[in-house]
């Protein structure tokens, strides 16, 4: 599974500023480092790439078809 291939709970998803992908099943909150679930839903991690420099705008809905 990777950030392009979320499960079909995931509504979310976003890179921690260690290169880790997340997804989200509600819409998650930002904090120094990454982002983290809001106690509604669940998250899994779901791969690692090189860190970017902008990991802050890298939270996006995930669109089903």
């Amino acid at each position: 599974m990777t950030e392009s291939n979320p499960p079909d709970w995931a509504r979310w998803i976003a890179m921690d500023e260690d290169g880790s992908w997340w997804c989200y099943q509600a819409e998650p909150h930002q904090h120094d480092c990454g982002w983290y679930e809001n106690e509604v839903g669940r998250s899994q991690k779901l791969a690692v790439s090189e860190p970017v420099r902008n990991w802050r705008s890298s939270l996006k809905r995930v669109e089903r078809r």
